[in-house]
């Protein structure tokens, strides 16, 4: 088989002349602008990622920190809120302490003047029995006006020694 007759070589021959008809044509120029186009494109989709990711990074790392620092606001808060209530109790049982031994004494003091007027209160009954007493016994034993003036005597003496 000649060359000419193969079929291969014609398929190759008009490849070539293919090839030479675009080249002419400037589309292997066209292709190669558009790959170049895309290339570009692609390259500033990247960097702009690149700068998305950069700015995504500081941004979470701006987030951490204020996370800690929250976190170390709220620990202190918290720390402060537990002091003040301890100071808050301990304030409430030193003024409950003030305020039983503030009533204590009242009722101490008012007990002693209970006591006080019930010791005056059985003395000056005790003179009026004392003085009863005496008026009777003398009234009985001693007549007249002598036996007035003892009793009133008797009755000053009583009164001014009890009361």
């Amino acid at each position: 088989m000649s060359l000419l007759q193969s079929v291969d070589f014609w398929v190759a021959v008009a490849f070539v002349l293919f090839i030479a008809i675009v080249w002419r044509a400037g589309a292997f120029g066209a292709i190669a602008s558009a790959i170049d186009d895309r290339t570009a494109r692609i390259r500033r989709e990247l960097d702009e990622a690149r700068k998305l990711r950069d700015e995504a990074e500081k941004v979470l790392a701006e987030y951490k920190r204020k996370r800690s620092e929250a976190d170390l606001e709220a620990k202190a808060i918290v720390d402060a809120a537990k002091s003040e209530a301890q100071e808050i109790a301990a304030e409430a049982a030193r003024r409950m302490e003030e305020f039983v031994a503030r009533r204590t004494k009242l009722a101490e003091t008012k007990i002693a003047q209970a006591e006080a007027q019930a010791v005056a209160d059985v003395r000056t009954a005790a003179a009026e029995t004392a003085v009863r007493a005496a008026e009777r016994v003398l009234g009985e034993t001693v007549k007249g006006k002598t036996a007035e003036d003892l009793i009133s005597g008797a009755i000053k003496d009583v009164k001014g020694r009890l009361g």
